[in-house]
Parts: C-alpha cells; structure tokens; sequence
C-alpha cells in the first residue's frame, strides 16, 4: 500500500518569518486510527525538523496517540510525507 493511500491530508500550511524560520501544519487521518491528527512542524533553516503531534477537535485515546508518535518517529515515509504537504503549502510572512 502506497503512503498516499494511507494518509488523507486534511489541510497544510507553512509559513517562513523575517528570520527565515518555518512554522507548518498539517491536520491528517491516517489508516488504523480513529481520529484525526495535527502536525505542527518547527525549523530554523528547513533542514532539522521538530514537530507536535495534537488532536484535532476529538479527543482519542492517549494509547492511540503514543502509538502514532512512535510511528513517526519510525517511519520517514509519513513524517516526510506530511512535511511535504506543509511544504507545497507554503507561504512567507
């Protein structure tokens, strides 16, 4: 199964500041979970990414939620398919 079938992008954004730093979203539903999911997404140059994982606006189980972060931690495929998306989003401010 291709990541593009597994992952339904909700909406994505990204902006970049006077500084050059970028600040993304990507609000997403993954395959095997019951909620939906948003990705905040932080770098100072575009290069070494830190993100946060939140719930939208249902409350799932913390178990779920541990479990997804592992898998991004894991898994390069979704993390850089979700900052992909924030990207192709982007915008400067």
């Amino acid at each position: 199964m291709s990541m593009q079938n597994e992952v339904h992008i909700v909406s994505a954004k990204m902006k970049t500041d006077e500084e050059g730093a970028y600040l993304g979203t990507v609000v997403f539903k993954l395959e095997g979970y019951q909620h939906p999911y948003e990705l905040t997404l932080y770098s100072k140059r575009g290069k070494d990414w830190d993100y946060s994982l939140h719930y939208t606006s249902d409350s799932g189980g913390e178990e779920e939620m541990l479990k997804l972060d592992e898998r991004l931690e894991a898994d390069d495929d979704l993390f850089d398919t979700l900052l992909e998306a924030a990207q192709q989003a982007g915008e400067t401010i």
